[in-house]
């Protein structure tokens, strides 16, 4: 049996307890190995694991440490890496039969810098085909379960990451972000996700260095540990055009937020948000004006259509991106292919490219009502889901509805932030709901990434949430 305090060990606290010898690599990258036997079968969050490479790691690190060599900040924490992200040498997936074979002879750079750091990648975690679904399931891999009700949806789609995490498997996994797919798994699985400014952290593994709603992100237990994912995996490289100078990320993360003001807006203008989603909200509001923020209630003004504009850029892109991949075999393999993908990558071809084009005009429009927002105050506050986690028998097709009062019924309040991806968005957990997971959501100004984890600190302080552990 896995050794339960050692496998919700912060990723801080286990990185110094390694340096001062209190506590050996080897068994706690061990317990980690331990504690994905336990969980698998249920959750189903890992579809690759290195249990020999990763121990041989963790041994060469230990003697390191024996000899007083530096080490990096991560060195001895094991860690979990998305099967959408190249791993040289390992099989990458990305959740597509079409790729079940494909060993990539390259690192992800971010991949490469948190190596650097002595990270140690136990395994690879599951994602639907191409990243592409608010669930995490595949024709390849299955379904992944939630930790706190494995029935229900850890959402996508780094889910599997998400479930990894939640589930003490590791203290901290990598995921990607193009319309929640680093917040909703934190959301709907407890713990803390980060799509940060584009740009802060490279994108080198799509086939495109100019895409404007791509980002990595960490998936973790505690603000800490976040920052330091981005404080290790953040630079400029010739790689990526779009890479921003590195900023301060200080650790601990500071929580003071007296004299902050923070606009709320549950709704974002058009969402039907489940009840205990918007008291859970309204607690973190109450909390950050307990810590000293001025909380003023706003409404951005949005409305349905900027959701639309969204989901047509994301069929364009995914089509463009299948294309890229495998030219122009869409026809002869789409019996290979998760059907909602397929559905996704058909309405893609069919979009011509002034219109297309045309929807740049439209989201600028829709910008400039969140840039007034943010121009008065230092950051948005709303729900990350519109709704606890849904039951996995559902899918993304079951959403969407628009009821007699205009509500739209969708399931994440994410994928809009994606469109303005310079500014950063922070889910942080916000309560529960029926024993599900519920999470809050922090927008702050462009590339202001330290403002968004500052903020998200300060509602840990308060509302902590690191001690709670999910049930399996």
């Amino acid at each position: 049996m896995a050794d339960i305090d050692l496998c919700f060990l912060p990723a801080t606290e286990m990185a110094r307890a390694f340096r001062e010898r209190s506590l050996s690599p080897v068994e706690v990258v061990r317990n980690s190995l331990e504690r994905i036997d336990e969980v698998n079968p249920v959750l189903n969050c890992f579809c690759f694991t290195y249990a020999d490479e990763a121990l041989a790691r963790a041994a060469a690190i230990e003697a390191d440490i024996a000899a007083g060599r530096e080490l990096g900040a991560l060195a001895g924490v094991p860690i979990a890496i998305k099967d959408f992200t190249p791993t040289k040498g390992k099989v990458t997936t990305r959740g597509c039969r079409l790729l079940k074979d494909w060993v990539p002879d390259y690192d992800s750079l971010l991949t490469e810098r948190l190596l650097a750091a002595g990270a140690i990648m136990v395994g690879k975690t599951t994602t639907p085909e191409f990243a592409s679904s608010g669930f995490t399931r595949s024709p390849l891999w299955g379904v992944t379960g939630n930790p706190w009700n494995p029935a229900h949806s850890t959402g996508g789609s780094s889910g599997g990451s998400g479930a990894a995490v939640a589930s003490g498997c590791v203290p901290l996994a990598e995921g990607t972000d193009m319309g929640g797919s680093v917040r909703i798994p934190a959301a709907n699985c407890g713990i803390v996700g980060l799509k940060p400014s584009l740009g802060r952290l490279p994108m080198d593994i799509i086939d495109t260095v100019f895409d404007s709603i791509s980002h990595f992100g960490p998936l973790a237990r505690t603000l800490d540990d976040a920052a330091l994912f981005i404080d290790i995996t953040q630079g400029v490289t010739p790689v990526d055009i779009q890479t921003i100078p590195a900023c301060e990320i200080p650790i601990p993360v500071p929580s003071d937020v007296r004299g902050l003001k923070i606009a709320l807006d549950v709704d974002l203008g058009f969402y039907a948000v489940d009840a205990g989603v918007e008291a859970n909200l309204r607690r973190v509001a109450d909390a950050l004006g307990d810590a000293g923020a001025i909380v003023e209630e706003v409404d951005i003004g949005w409305d349905r259509r900027l959701e639309e504009l969204w989901n047509n850029s994301w069929q364009v892109y995914l089509a463009a991106a299948f294309r890229a991949h495998f030219g122009d075999s869409f026809a002869e393999n789409r019996d290979q292919l998760d059907p909602n993908f397929a559905s996704i990558v058909e309405k893609g071809f069919a979009w011509d490219a002034v219109t297309a084009r045309s929807w740049e005009f439209e989201r600028t429009k829709y910008w400039h009502m969140l840039a007034r927002i943010l121009e008065r105050h230092d950051a948005l506050l709303c729900p990350t889901m519109a709704i606890p986690a849904p039951p996995n028998s559902l899918n993304d097709e079951d959403f969407g509805e628009v009821d007699a009062q205009g509500r739209f019924h969708g399931l994440d309040m994410t994928l809009v932030f994606n469109y303005f991806a310079q500014c950063p968005a922070l889910s942080v957990p916000s309560g529960f709901v029926d024993g599900l997971p519920t999470g809050a959501q922090i927008v702050t100004r462009k590339w202001d990434d330290p403002m968004a984890l500052r903020i998200g600190a300060a509602i840990e302080k308060a509302l902590p949430w690191a001690h709670k552990r999910p049930p399996i």
